[in-house]
This record gives structure tokens, sequence and C-alpha cells, in this order.
């Protein structure tokens, strides 16, 4: 067995131990023991199935490295995950029998949670992918969940992992509860076995993982005590109009906080159609980022299509993926995301809205959209083309304004100058065009606020 330095032990332990999830006051974000969490997500969705321990170790260390605070990935994997086994040659289940785990598959899981724990990585665990529920036309099921064992597996797996700090619990997989039948009490009782399982005074953070609907997992979950966040599927189409519907959620009573858990993959064919409409880029993946944050997202997930799939030359590409993982690990897309993380935290984190009324250009379509937020005492303006902003002044605090523009792409600041709070203050962003995304920054000049 690999031996662990005891430096990296005392990580895990100190991560493990006191790293605790809950919702904030204002039920719009996510706290850890306390503090604001930013989730920053990679769908790492066959982590579980498909790598070895050394090359989970390189995935986890990389991706805490580029500045990724979450892993989403599944148990039961997608790709026939009940019969092809783990890189160590495991199958998850005896005999198909979700009340039959297999020991030597979970001790692989238990590796990768606690390596993702030693470099500050916390892992939003699948149970199952969904077509284990029900196939409905995708993938390779079988069907072998019903509400009986779904809380005995759901109790078994909380029980496992009820020490491991480092784990927000997502229920689901890529599908939709079917009307007239019993799909919605399948979940719930994965869901209050997870809990019961988790038990004490810790509860169990829990959401769902959907396929692409205009409620999110709302839809069916939303008034259910364990549903703690909203998560949507946006879908993997360019200029989706994610801002009205992560609004709607983050304004949908009672308030919880919500999140696009899977849009627009960096390097994936365009809505599927590589022939006509080509793959999407590092730009198509920042304008979901920005767009769906500033409209009231808690936190935000990247997907890259070589990597939730985790392709290696051991295995066949899926949707045309042209890159193994490890070097679409360095896209474009994936380094930037560090810099919205950055943007994000360099403002006080928990007072910040999503507020149209802060611009007069406030209802462009996806491609040029123009997207504001703003804290009591600073604003963020997200413009995918580098349009100008006409921004209606003082809706922060402060007399004078410190206007500056930051580059999604490098992550660098440019002075704007100094502004009255007051009035209409049109402002021009340094390069205009397509990929020409810019924020701009407006600081209550008194607060002397650094540059992100």
């Amino acid at each position: 067995m690999k031996r662990i330095s005891l430096s990296v032990f005392l990580q895990i332990v100190l991560f493990t131990s006191y790293a605790q999830f809950s919702v904030s006051p204002n039920k719009h974000f996510i706290l850890r023991d306390g503090k604001p969490f930013t989730w920053l997500g990679d769908t790492g969705w066959e982590l579980l199935q498909r790598l070895n321990r050394q090359e989970a170790d390189y995935y986890l260390t990389r991706r805490a490295e580029q500045g990724f605070t979450v892993i989403q990935t599944v148990v039961l994997a997608e790709f026939d995950g009940l019969h092809i086994p783990n890189a160590n040659g495991d199958l998850p289940l005896n005999s198909d029998d979700p009340t039959k785990p297999n020991e030597k598959y979970f001790e692989q899981v238990d590796y990768i949670i606690d390596k993702a724990a030693s470099v500050g990585l916390t892992i939003a665990l699948l149970p199952t992918w969904g077509d284990k529920v029900y196939k409905d036309g995708w993938g390779k099921g079988p069907e072998i969940f019903k509400p009986v064992n779904a809380k005995i597996y759901g109790k078994w797996i909380g029980d496992r992992y009820k020490n491991k700090k480092n784990i927000i619990w997502i229920m689901g997989g890529d599908r939709n509860p079917r009307a007239a039948t019993n799909d919605v009490e399948i979940w719930r009782a994965m869901a209050a076995g997870v809990e019961e399982g988790v038990g004490g005074e810790d509860k169990a953070l829990m959401s769902f993982h959907p396929q692409g609907v205009a409620e999110g997992a709302s839809q069916w979950f939303h008034n259910d005590s364990w549903f703690d966040f909203n998560m949507f599927q946006t879908g993997h189409c360019t200029d989706q109009p994610v801002y009205n519907k992560i609004l709607a959620s983050y304004n949908r009573l009672p308030t919880k906080p919500v999140l696009d858990g899977e849009p627009i993959y960096e390097n994936i064919p365009i809505c599927f159609d590589e022939k006509d409409m080509g793959k999407s880029s590092a730009y198509d993946v920042r304008k979901a980022t920005y767009n769906a944050l500033f409209a009231g997202a808690f936190g935000h997930t990247y997907g890259c299509n070589d990597i939730w799939q985790m392709h290696t030359p051991a295995f066949d590409a899926v949707l045309g993926s042209n890159l193994f993982y490890k070097e679409a690990m360095e896209l474009n897309g994936a380094n930037q995301m560090k810099f919205v993380k950055r943007l994000l935290e360099s403002r006080p984190f928990l007072d910040r809205v999503p507020n149209q009324s802060l611009i007069v250009e406030n209802n462009l379509f996806a491609g040029e959209r123009i997207q504001a937020t703003h804290g009591k005492d600073y604003a963020f303006i997200y413009t995918a083309q580098g349009r100008a902003i006409t921004v209606n002044m003082g809706k922060i605090s402060g007399e004078k304004i410190t206007a500056s523009w930051y580059n999604p792409r490098n992550g660098v600041s440019k002075e704007a100058g100094n502004f009255d709070n007051k009035g209409q203050q049109k402002f021009s962003a340094p390069t205009a065009g397509y990929g020409q995304d810019w924020v701009l920054i407006l600081d209550d000049e008194s607060k002397h606020y650094a540059k992100p």
C-alpha cells in the first residue's frame, strides 16, 4: 500500500474533521466552517471508475493547483458502471445488488476521497448514475433501484462516509423523474438513507443533478427538507439564457442557493453537432460562467468533454473527444476558471446580489450579454463582447467610485478612473468584439479595495 507523508496525513485529518458545510443565513450561499465557500467545480464523472490511483492523484492535484474546489463524480458510473470494473479490476456491487456493496471497490473510492481532502478539494458525490434507477433510452442500466433498496444503499454509503467532511451529496445523475412512476420516491428514499447514515449533528448537504429542465431539480424537490440547493444542467449549446433560469430560482420561495452544475463543456460538439456547429471554446465556457454567477448563482461548475469521460488510450472516445484527459486539463477555459474565483473572493462575498437595474443595456441576448451583480460597496458587470456599459450610479455606497476593467482571459486589471456616484456614467471596455469579454469593477473609493 502506498505510504503518505505526515504532512499530507495531517491535511486529511484537518480537512475531514472540521470542514462542515451549511447554507448561509440569507439562504443564497454555501458556507464551510461558517465562512463563505467558493464552489468552483469540475465534472470528473468517470474519476472513480476509470482512473488508477496514480492517475487520480495527478488529476486531483492539478485541479487543486488550478483553483478548483469541487469535483463532481459518481460511484455507480455511467459507462456500464455495474459490469465494467474500475482500474483495479473491481466491480461496485455483488450480483448487481445495491444492498451488497463490494468492499474492494469502495476502498478505491475511500482513497480518492481522502486524496481530494489532502489537496483541499471537496467531492460532490453522486451515489449512482441515474440509469440505475431507469434507462428511459439512455445509458446501460440495468435498473436496480426500488425505494426499499435505495434507502438501504443510501444509508450504507452515508454511514461509510459520515466522517469524511469533504463530501457534498448529490442525488440523481443526468436523469429526470418520469411522470406516473415511483422515480421521485426512489430518489427521496436514497436521500433519506444518506441522511440517516450520516446522522449526528452534521446535516448532509444535498442536491440533485437533473437533465435540462426550466426549473432545475427544484421542479421535483424544492420543498423537500433534504434538498439544500438547486442545481441546473443547462446543456451543451452555446449562448443559452442561463441567467433567466438562475434568477428565477434565486427568487423562488422558500429561498435556496442555486448553481449551474452542468453548463456547456469545453471542447464538446456544440449541440452535439460537430459537423455543422464545431466545438465549444474557452470563450463559450466563460460566457456561461460569468452570466450564471452574476445572475445569482452561488458557484459554478466547469466541464470538459475529454475530462468528464476521463479519456485515456484505454477507452474509446465519446462525443468526438480528441484529447486525453491530462492534455485537456490544460485547455484555456480550465486555466481561466481561477480568475473568476479570484474576482469573487476579492470583495465581500455574502452581500452580493444580482441586479440588472444597475445598467441600461440590461436585456441583451447571451452572446452579447451585459450582466450585473453588486454588493453594498462594489459592483461587477460582465460584458460578453466588450460592449459599452451605461451604469445607473448610486446603487452602491460612496460619494466617489473607483472603476477598473478585469480581463477574464488573464486575470489582469486596468484602471479606468474615478467618478461621482450619481446620475449615469458610460464605460467603454479596453477592447470589443467577439471573444473580447470584460468585467467592469466599480468600488466605493473609500474602501480602498485591492485589485483582484
